[in-house]
């Protein structure tokens, strides 16, 4: 027999016990579900943050050693003066950085909000807004909620 075809059978505490169970294991799979999704989006993340520190180190780290390597070899190259050289030099990394920095900013913004978890998590919301209370006063002998709720010790 199943839990719905025994229902009007079934004592005010079993259906209590079998709510506060489902409730429970519903509140466990939404959040299952909004740590999937936020693995995702902290895996994109990660990648956007590792692309824009590869930017700055690259730029930190390279740039003098390379620089005066490039302007010496533009100005034998070339003929033009040093000064041009390393100003042409740190236009050329300047425009690394500036398309590194882009590839960071695209993958920030890939990273997107748990919708689902959400919209889950709101409809549920709704379901258990919607649910009325037992009136507890009126069924037990006049007595308030606040005294049932007292331990007798």
């Amino acid at each position: 027999m199943s839990a719905a075809d025994d229902g009007g059978n079934r004592s005010l505490g079993k259906l209590v016990a079998t709510a506060t169970t489902e409730l429970s294991a519903l509140m466990h799979d939404e959040i299952a579900l909004a740590k999937a999704e936020l693995r995702v989006g902290a895996k994109k993340a990660a990648v956007g943050s590792g692309a824009g520190m590869a930017a700055g180190v690259l730029l930190l780290f390279s740039l003098p050693v390379l620089s005066f390597a490039l302007a010496y070899g533009m100005r034998a190259w070339t003929g033009l003066g040093l000064a041009w050289c390393f100003l042409i030099v740190g236009g050329i990394y300047w425009l690394f950085a500036g398309i590194l920095g882009l590839l960071a900013l695209l993958k920030f913004k890939k990273v997107k909000a748990p919708k689902r978890s959400i919209a889950s998590s709101k409809e549920s919301a709704a379901v258990l807004g919607s649910v009325k209370p037992h009136p507890r006063a009126e069924s037990n002998g006049g007595r308030s909620v606040r005294d049932m709720t007292r331990s007798s010790a």
